[in-house]
């Protein structure tokens, strides 16, 4: 199939109306494509107020033939089964995500499907920048933890590469990937305003591989998104809470597909990418640059409370913890703007 004749369906998963004007700013943005999505699903995460109001504002699309469409999460409350959902729900042969707080660049589709030429090719990911409601990086901020904002950070490599995983917030698989892997784990990633817990990309990426060996993951930093970190997300504070959910997260996946996997990219972050970022801090500090003390101080802070938080999890995990593959069959007809 050619490149362009490529059909993608584009699944943000939305779960509080305080988002309202994202939510409709992410729409545009996939509707603005240079090659043009067959679908966009709206998956709501046990909201029935937002899911209504949605379905109300998106009821001129359908009689207009153009397919955006709003869901019900069909499974428990939280991103990893409202991606199921859309994934069980999606018509087209790739399926992309798209936070719901992010907007999309005009090619964002097309450098995506670029890289499917290769039919080894499963996944591939983009490069995501932050967008601050201040208006610039905060000069304490580590680009190595831009993770923290949901953004590609400073050690991912350049270009159109292959990787171990892909980021969540802005990627695409061929639909074949889910088959092959059942869906998102439940249990792992994000669930509304809890505890700021990820990883379940990481997870999918790497049960992926062992079911398909000659799959190739890529990133393809073409595929630009712009990520909105509100103020909130810019203060310390946040910055602790989301690297020691970080490291509960990596605890999980470990315990899901063993250490070797789940933190063999992290090992090179720790011990090459993150030293080094604290290097530059303190020369920017003895250069009497603005915030290179800062951004040393929150490179080892980070690793701290994130080795905090494995540890913790690392714990609670002997005694045995469940985790649920899905199933991406759970999406049910008939829920479709409606309450679950």
């Amino acid at each position: 199939m050619s490149r362009y004749h490529r059909t993608f369906s584009v699944v943000i998963c939305v779960y509080t109306e305080d988002r309202w004007q994202d939510i409709l700013a992410a729409v545009e943005s996939v509707r603005a494509q240079s090659l043009p999505a067959l679908e966009t699903l709206l998956v709501v995460d046990h909201n029935p107020a937002l899911l209504n109001r949605l379905t109300e504002e998106f009821t001129e699309f359908r009689t207009r033939g153009e397919e955006v469409r709003v869901l019900a999460n069909a499974g428990p409350r939280g991103l990893s089964a409202g991606r199921n959902t859309g994934i069980a729900a999606a018509r087209g042969e790739f399926v992309a995500f798209l936070d719901d707080d992010a907007v999309a660049e005009r090619d964002w589709l097309r450098y995506f499907a670029e890289s499917y030429d290769d039919p080894r090719v499963m996944a591939v990911g983009g490069r995501t920048q932050p967008a601050w409601a201040s208006g610039r990086r905060p000069a304490w901020f580590p680009e190595e933890f831009d993770w923290v904002v949901g953004c590609t950070y400073r050690g991912l490599p350049h270009g159109r590469v292959p990787v171990r995983n892909v980021l969540g917030g802005n990627a695409s698989f061929r639909r074949s990937a889910f088959d092959a892997t059942g869906g998102f784990a439940t249990g792992i990633g994000r669930d509304g305003d809890k505890r700021p817990l990820g990883c379940e990309e990481t997870e999918l990426c790497i049960r992926l591989g062992r079911a398909l060996p000659d799959a190739v993951l890529l990133i393809d930093d073409r595929a630009v998104i712009h990520h909105k970190v509100p103020a909130g997300r810019e203060r310390f504070r946040y910055f602790r809470t989301r690297t020691y959910a970080e490291g509960l997260s990596k605890a999980l996946v470990s315990h899901s597909v063993g250490s070797a996997k789940g933190l063999e990219t992290e090992r090179r972050y720790t011990t090459r990418v993150l030293p080094a970022g604290v290097a530059r801090g303190l020369r920017d500090a003895l250069l009497g640059r603005p915030g290179g003390a800062g951004r040393a101080g929150a490179i080892v802070t980070g690793v701290a409370t994130a080795a905090a938080g494995y540890t913790m999890a690392s714990v609670r995990t002997r005694s045995g913890v469940a985790f649920s593959h899905g199933p991406i069959a759970a999406y049910a007809p008939g829920t479709e703007g409606g309450t679950p």
